[in-house]
């Protein structure tokens, strides 16, 4: 999720107008709203001393607004929020573990991703399992969706081959 588009869930979440957070960061009136809106959209980017005026309005962490940088400890974890906001997850401790909960009967979770996270899974399973290796659980992941044998995955054809058929299909139908 992009930052604008964090702005205007967080804004939402508490209940905030455009124009009230925009005012609120010190934007003129007159003006307030059209700033959020076009930070919102994604036509601006606001700059980092904004961003952390806003996250302070908005009272959150600015990392909750940026996109995240998987490769730290907090962009991670802040990742893993954004997820739950847009599919739903959740975290929940079993003992030592922690696993993050992808329920498939949640209205906010995509089919399609649920089926790939179950496709993903299973592959895992098998390597518990010991039923593939390692270089065969890595060679799916790193080839998902192509070599994926667990779902179907449909490839579309190009505008022009598809093209290319209906007009055959035509002068087939045509020819009869």
């Amino acid at each position: 999720m992009a930052i604008g588009e964090r702005i205007r869930f967080i804004r939402n979440l508490r209940g905030m107008t455009q124009k009230w957070l925009g005012q609120a960061v010190g934007f003129p009136p007159k003006t307030a709203d059209v700033r959020m809106a076009q930070y919102e959209s994604g036509s601006r980017t606001p700059k980092e001393d904004l961003v952390k005026a806003i996250a302070n309005v908005l009272e959150v962490s600015p990392l909750a607004l940026q996109i995240p940088d998987i490769d730290s400890d907090l962009g991670f974890i802040h990742t893993l929020f954004a997820i739950e906001d847009i599919h739903g997850i959740r975290a929940e401790k079993q003992g030592d573990e922690v696993h993050l909960i992808f329920d498939g009967s949640k209205r906010t979770m995509n089919e399609s991703i649920f089926t790939m996270l179950s496709a993903w899974a299973e592959q895992s399973e098998k390597l518990r399992c010991g039923k593939i290796s390692k270089e065969q659980y890595d060679h799916w992941r790193y080839t998902f969706p192509e070599e994926d044998t667990t779902q179907r995955w449909a490839k579309v054809p190009s505008q022009g081959l598809s093209d290319l058929l209906v007009e055959a299909f035509k002068d087939q139908q045509k020819g009869k």
